[in-house]
């Protein structure tokens, strides 16, 4: 008897795993961009090549005199450094034994999910990369006058475009003024978004040292990626991808071992466009007060 129409058999099963990992991958890139107001999203073919700029400014600001020619101001910007985008490959494989003993949608999916934040990771490391190497400086005594900071050399740097200011601090930064204050905290992405802080975006992760603060606005963050979605590479290796085509993934069971083998593909990355436009500033410490004299 043939069997009955609509049966999902096992190879449907690794389609879905598929269609799922692409799907949230896809989802938490978006919360991401959003939640940072990232709006810039550059396709790019793997090798090209990402250039930083900096904004070289001459402004002359001599007083003329009646009738003498006033002198001619420069400002452009210009390239700065140069990266590689790169297509990064991941590879993860899960044994029969483990699929007898949990069944294929935990087996796989579990450990999918650790790929998955692993290859969010790398998106983030990138981001943190670029911005320790900021050109801009500023210090100030405690979190909030250090952000203070941050915002006021944000605004100054993007004078012309009325910037918004995004802020990244260590956790123990937080903790240490969390108790003098309430804040709101959300999570997205591997970053923590802490809310309560006026005028600026406050978010959390342990790739910035202790006592320091990355500041930009959000439009020098750049999101650029290896399209998968339609390339060679994507049906040459059966991968599946959705409209974004940020990653691209396919499993396969892997007969000669007994394994279920998932290969994901991903080109994407967060830089900073312009390393001037990128404030690093240092958290003084607060004196202490003065003991009080009975």
């Amino acid at each position: 008897m043939p069997a009955e129409e609509n049966l999902t058999i096992s190879g449907d099963l690794a389609k879905v795993q598929s269609i799922d990992f692409v799907n949230r991958f896809g989802d938490n890139v978006t919360k991401l961009l959003e939640a940072l107001g990232v709006t810039r999203k550059i396709p790019m073919a793997s090798g090209m090549v990402i250039k930083t700029y900096k904004a070289v400014k001459n402004v002359k600001k001599d007083k003329v005199e009646e009738g003498e020619t006033i002198p001619l101001s420069k400002v452009e910007t210009k390239p700065d450094q140069t990266y590689e985008i790169e297509l990064k490959k991941f590879r993860k494989a899960v044994s029969g034994e483990a699929i007898q003993r949990h069944g294929f949608d935990q087996a796989v999916a579990e450990t999918d999910e650790l790929l998955l934040k692993e290859i969010q990771k790398e998106i983030r490391a990138d981001l943190f990369t670029f911005l320790a190497t900021g050109t801009g400086k500023a210090e100030g005594i405690g979190l909030q006058a250090a952000l203070a900071q941050a915002w006021g050399q944000v605004q100054t740097l993007f004078e012309d475009d009325a910037a918004d200011t995004i802020a990244f601090v260590n956790p123990l930064d937080i903790a240490n003024y969390n108790g003098k204050a309430e804040l709101t905290i959300q999570k997205e992405f591997g970053l923590t978004f802490v809310e309560g802080f006026t005028d600026v975006t406050v978010i959390t992760n342990t790739s910035v040292p202790q006592g320091k603060i990355y500041a930009t606005a959000p439009e020098n963050v750049v999101f650029a990626y290896i399209p998968v979605t339609g390339s060679e590479l994507g049906r040459t290796f059966n991968l599946t991808s959705d409209q974004t085509g940020y990653v691209g993934v396919t499993h396969n069971n892997v007969n000669k071992n007994v394994t279920v083998e998932t290969i994901a593909l991903s080109g994407a990355t967060l830089f900073a466009e312009r390393l001037d436009g990128v404030v690093i500033v240092e958290i003084k410490e607060e004196p202490e007060a003065p003991p009080i004299e009975g």
